[in-house]
């Protein structure tokens, strides 16, 4: 019998499935990380001078009471952050 004719797996036969599959997990995640970079690419976008100066007018024209040294006190009433004048639940 000649060892010709029935091939014994040698160690390169048995790493070479493996390099495939390595390559083809590598292949799949850079495939994946481009699709991710350009769901990032397609994400509108908005520029910081516009966001800051949205974000001034939102602050100047909206009245916080949780910052009295800007706004002024304001009564309990206006004040939603207060604790209730009665007691925390109605008895019927």
């Amino acid at each position: 019998m000649s060892s010709n004719n029935h091939p014994h797996p040698t160690p390169a036969n048995l790493i070479r499935p493996h390099k495939q599959s390595m390559a083809e997990l590598k292949l799949r995640r850079l495939t994946e990380h481009n699709a991710r970079l350009r769901e990032d690419l397609a994400r509108p976008r908005v520029r910081v001078s516009e966001a800051s100066l949205g974000l001034i007018k939102f602050c100047t024209g909206t009245k916080d009471p949780m910052l009295p040294s800007i706004w002024g006190s304001s009564g309990k009433n206006a004040d939603p952050f207060a604790p209730p004048e009665k007691g925390c639940c109605n008895l019927m």
